[in-house]
């Protein structure tokens, strides 16, 4: 059997460069690799309140933005979460396996339930059993993630040892492809803390849609180090982030980099990054908006078609060897 990869990001917020540079790109070169299945994880996305009206839009939209990155429907199987029923039917299961401790020591749950304090849901808490659902259902092999989920993944990883132990070997043990270079991209506003899509000032983001005029705003409000010279430099964080986006959008290496930039100041940066993200953006926009509601609908009806009948099987294997047997 091929080696499988899966993927997917929830249809919330505006998905931006660190989207594409730190997870979409990596996606497209992996899918000719391994057997690919890129989900838009909608059911993630209700465990806190959404617009119903907002939240289709968006599950339609993530799906034309990993179509426009290159993710070929001929190649990679592409498809919404709430599609395959299996999903929500394995996360019951893994429910009963994780602990309670091991949920409440997530990071990510702790963070975001300072935020919400009474009203959190208990879908928030079990989050990483639903994730752990997505990827074991399709005996994954590597799974693309940014160091936030790193923790969720090897969760996952202790719930495919422990169901193999008291069940029988069932699921594969998943392993993290973290690229070395563009994991992580900070925000522009605050190099302490990454490019987020939730984040509520949207300066500190450059979203995939955002079109030429924000993006020179966005870029020139960007936070910047004391000193000069335009170079990598750890202790200078602002600008090395900086750097970092520019060496992703051109392919130049540092060395070259630095050799462009010497003798020139912050606004030459500022403004040479623009051009350089507006001309990578403008023409996947043009893709984003090439691809027809038809051709979208026929490509995620196709891509749940293929994922629920390998879901449809593993979930078979996990119902017999716990005991869970139908009429």
């Amino acid at each position: 059997m091929a080696k499988r990869i899966f993927s997917g990001a929830q249809p919330t917020g505006n998905l931006h460069l660190g989207n594409y540079l730190g997870a979409l790109r990596n996606w497209v070169a992996l899918q000719h690799e391994y057997e690919s299945f890129f989900c838009v994880v909608d059911l993630h996305a209700i465990t806190i309140p959404q617009d119903p009206a907002g939240l289709a839009a968006k599950t339609h939209e993530v799906a034309r933005l990993y179509l426009a990155a290159g993710i070929d429907p001929a190649v990679s199987t592409i498809f919404v979460q709430s599609d395959v029923k299996e999903h929500a039917e394995l996360a019951w299961v893994l429910n009963c396996v994780v602990r309670i401790g091991e949920l409440e020591r997530m990071t990510q749950f702790k963070d975001k339930a300072k935020k919400q304090r009474e009203n959190v849901s208990a879908g928030l808490l079990t989050y990483p059993a639903l994730m752990a659902a997505d990827i074991l259902l399709y005996q994954t092999d590597l799974v693309p993630v940014g160091q936030d989920q790193k923790q969720h993944l090897e969760l996952t990883r202790d719930l495919a040892e422990r169901f193999n132990r008291d069940f029988g070997e069932t699921f594969r043990v998943p392993n993290a492809f973290i690229p070395k270079v563009g994991a992580k991209i900070q925000a522009l506003d605050d190099p302490s803390k990454k490019m987020s899509k939730s984040d509520e000032n949207e300066n500190g983001r450059i979203s995939l849609m955002d079109d030429a005029d924000t993006i020179r705003r966005k870029f020139k409000r960007a936070v910047t180090d004391s000193g000069a010279d335009v170079r990598f430099d750890a202790a200078r964080p602002a600008v090395t982030n900086l750097l970092s986006i520019y060496q992703l959008l051109t392919g130049q290496t540092p060395e070259q980099i630095e050799a462009h930039f010497a003798g020139k100041g912050y606004a030459q940066l500022k403004g040479d990054l623009a051009d350089a993200a507006i001309a990578f953006l403008q023409p996947y926009q043009e893709r984003v908006r090439s691809i027809s509601d038809e051709e979208l609908s026929r490509i995620l009806r196709e891509g749940a078609d293929k994922a629920r009948a390998i879901a449809a099987e593993t979930l078979r294997q996990v119902k017999e060897r716990m005991g869970i047997v139908g009429a």
